[in-house]
């Protein structure tokens, strides 16, 4: 389960962004939609992605923020010796929603079609 507390206690003040930011950049990529947004490539790579926060309000007891993930991903090949496949890594981009409890700092994330 994800739990963004710092988030959470950061929001209304003017370090919300940045917080934000840092906190899911600490997340492990297998947490979020990272693999069911992939739009140019088949496979997620294990280098960092980045968070940009596009929105954030408060509604019914949740936090809702709408976030870009920027992350990278391959074309997975057959591995074999003669496999003209590169392994080049495609820049790709998603959009998610955290939608975060307000008493809790649980947190969900849904891929957005953005």
């Amino acid at each position: 389960m994800i739990r963004l507390p710092q988030s959470l206690n950061a929001w209304g003040t003017p370090a919300f962004r940045e917080v934000f930011i840092q906190e899911v950049a600490q997340l492990d990529a297998a947490e979020l939609p990272l693999q069911q947004g992939l739009a140019r490539s088949s496979h997620v790579t294990e280098r960092p992605f980045q968070a940009m926060l596009i929105s954030a309000s408060e509604d019914a007891g949740l936090l809702r923020v709408k976030a870009g993930i920027f992350y990278t991903g391959i074309i997975a090949g057959c591995s074999c010796a003669d496999d003209p496949t590169p392994i080049d890594e495609l820049n790709e981009y998603c959009v998610v929603q955290f939608d975060i409890d307000t008493t809790t700092a649980a947190a969900t994330v849904t891929l957005l079609a953005e």
